[in-house]
């Protein structure tokens, strides 16, 4: 059984026990969070309407706060003498799917 769910913007495909990046939440570590299902497919079947789906969710436990890769920035003007370097490491949030279950 798998989810497609939106989280930070983006969509996922995840699992029981997948272990994703998503962007920063502002929760404890060990907190719960829930995400909103857009598709759910459990080998054959798969649920796809907004009224069905309402009734699933996915749950996931944060792990805890992780960073991106280094970006590098360089701003040069031609003929002025001006450089400026910079760089930035975006914060996410690592988080493990605990479940996905039809709840309500």
């Amino acid at each position: 059984m798998y989810a497609i769910v939106r989280a930070g913007g983006r969509q996922e495909k995840v699992a029981e026990g997948d272990v994703l990046t998503v962007d920063k939440l502002d929760a404890e570590v060990g907190s719960t969070v829930t995400f909103p299902a857009l598709l759910v497919v459990d080998g054959a079947n798969v649920v796809s309407k907004q009224a069905d789906l309402a009734s699933y969710e996915v749950t996931a436990e944060i792990l805890g706060a992780v960073k991106g890769p280094k970006i590098h920035i360089m701003h040069y003007r031609n003929k002025t003498g001006y450089k400026r370097r910079m760089g930035h490491r975006q914060p996410y949030t690592e988080v493990k799917i605990t479940g996905i279950k039809a709840g309500k």
